[in-house]
């Protein structure tokens, strides 16, 4: 009985993750380039069931023998193992402003241990001689001329160096080059990531990488890629079907909810009627 309480509570942990998960793509749905966190919930190793028993035998002074009687599994649970990303490319959007730049795939190379694409991103300061990087191109320029991202972060260029320009009126190319006047000022910054699901997400749709600096996607073999001005990547949530994920993590989270309920007035039953004395 106690363990059933431990299976069902379990159970309902695990949803209610599934469903904070849920409810932060929803709420990100319209943030540009967004990706949306995906979830997979596994079960706890099964114990397997035994019932001892013993044997008489008929000797002189009598011998019993102890065995063991395979029950069967009992399942001990599930738990939601990890989140990861999905680095989908989301829609591209139009908007018209010189400073929304987007960040188009093209061909990838692809993992053969995992069998997953690489992923482009543009390179962000992040304090201390490390980078950040993220598919939002929702660039503006502050006080000093510096190109930054919504959380204050300087773009950097290919040589992870910050980009200062003059105004708002210049010219990205589709392989990267800013231009000023007709000459090329700079050119941004594009990682590339063979693994992208090693990398961490440190919130306002940036993430990390534990291992250090990407490498540059300009030049790396096989990467291919286009900047667009004037665009920006939409976040890749579909938002009917995390709607109808999340009503499902509810229902499973209400069913194990009456399972609770079951177990409780079964205990309740049990230490208030059987074991009454009379």
């Amino acid at each position: 009985m106690f363990k059933g309480f431990y299976t069902v509570g379990s159970g309902m942990i695990a949803q209610q993750r599934r469903t904070e998960m849920l409810a932060n793509n929803m709420a990100n749905s319209n943030t540009p380039g967004f990706k949306a966190e995906q979830s997979s919930i596994r079960s706890f190793p099964e114990m397997l069931m035994s019932n001892l028993d013993s044997t008489k035998i008929p000797t002189q002074k009598g011998l019993n023998l102890h065995g063991l009687s395979p029950v069967g599994g009992l399942s001990t649970g599930v738990y939601m193992q990890e989140t990861m990303p999905s680095f989908l490319q989301g829609a591209m959007r139009e908007t018209g402003m010189t400073t929304d730049i987007a960040l188009i795939d093209g061909n990838l190379p692809i993992d053969e241990a995992t069998g997953m694409a690489g992923a482009v991103f543009f390179k962000l300061d992040n304090g201390n001689g490390t980078e950040a990087y993220t598919k939002n191109g929702n660039f503006t320029i502050d006080a000093d001329g510096y190109l930054t991202n919504p959380s204050g972060n300087y773009v950097l260029d290919t040589n992870s160096q910050r980009i200062q320009l003059q105004n708002d009126d210049f010219a990205v190319s589709s392989n990267g080059d800013i231009m000023e006047n007709g000459a090329v000022v700079a050119t941004l910054g594009v990682a590339f990531a063979d693994q992208p699901g090693l990398l961490a997400k440190s919130g306002n749709g940036l993430f990390t990488n534990a291992a250090g600096n990407l490498p540059n996607a300009q030049g790396t073999a096989g990467v291919g890629y286009s900047l667009q001005q004037g665009y920006l990547e939409s976040s890749n949530v579909d938002a009917g079907k995390t709607m109808t994920d999340m009503l499902t993590a509810y229902r499973a989270f209400e069913a194990n909810q009456k399972i609770l309920q079951a177990y409780d007035r079964s205990m309740e039953k049990a230490v208030n009627e059987i074991g009454r004395v009379n």
